[in-house]
């Protein structure tokens, strides 16, 4: 998405920070690794790349986590469902498209109920990333 490509860009220069990173559902991290956040592989906090076709729309999608317009750094996030109110808020930048069992998996796991974070730590220990990783 976008014309200056960012996501396809990120997607390819991100492929090893990505596998064994340490994540926490909706506190993801390529930078750090711990779930906190952190500089993006530019250094900086990068453009939103919205487009009306990309939506929350069903389980799976990945998307970058922000602090408001236009504040992409290394976060990101899965859905476990429709979320129609993160359309155009966040950027979607792909989706799970093999090993739903593994959401479900993660869904079960116990959260603390202020956080809503897992209680204990998850791993990514695989992704594999298509050359189309938004084809539906």
């Amino acid at each position: 998405p976008g014309s200056d490509g960012h996501y396809p860009r990120l997607l390819r220069e991100a492929r090893e920070e990505i596998a064994g990173a340490l994540t926490k559902i909706f506190a993801s991290s390529l930078a750090t690794g711990t779930g906190k956040g952190g500089s993006s592989i530019w250094g900086r906090k990068f453009e939103d790349e919205f487009s009306e076709h990309l939506k929350h729309s069903v389980r799976g999608v990945l998307s970058m986590a922000n602090n408001g317009p236009n504040t992409n750094a290394s976060q990101f996030f899965f859905t476990y469902g429709k979320q129609p109110h993160l359309d155009m808020k966040y950027t979607v930048f792909g989706r799970v498209i093999d090993g739903l069992e593994t959401l479900d998996e993660l869904e079960k796991l116990p959260v603390n109920e202020k956080t809503f974070r897992p209680l204990t730590d998850v791993r990514i220990k695989e992704v594999v990333i298509h050359a189309n990783p938004l084809a539906f």
